[in-house]
């Protein structure tokens, strides 16, 4: 069955950085559009950001514009979101997810699978 786990969450003072990752297994990831997705307390779920199929094409919450950078490797099975100036604000935990797809998905229900989540908490 497919699985992505997600790692790399923590506790970071503001200004810091962290790197997740999502490992994938039991889907063909280089079929996959990847993306990433948080959840704050009392909060809907959000958009972070997305990568194609290939790595080639990008696109980020302008909450995270500058400050995040999603990658991947198709090699490894796993997407990675480096994150850096973390602000509280960012604190949520972090989802990945896949999408069968040619784009670039920002939208919760455009997404087949889910990881269960990795927490970041960005002290003040």
């Amino acid at each position: 069955q497919v699985q992505l786990v997600e790692s790399g969450g923590g506790l970071v003072q503001a200004g810091g950085s962290l790197r997740l990752s999502c490992a994938a297994s039991g889907l063909t990831f280089s079929s996959y559009a990847m993306g990433w997705f948080r959840q704050a307390p009392g909060k809907e779920r959000e958009f972070v950001a997305a990568i194609s199929w290939s790595g080639g094409s990008s696109y980020y919450a302008d909450s995270v514009k500058g400050r995040f950078t999603v990658s991947r490797d198709n090699a490894k099975k796993t997407v990675y979101l480096q994150m850096n100036s973390l602000k509280p604000e960012d604190t949520a935990v972090y989802y990945c997810a896949a999408d069968r797809g040619t784009g670039l998905p920002r939208r919760e229900w455009q997404y087949d699978y889910w990881g269960q989540g990795t927490q970041v908490t960005v002290s003040s």
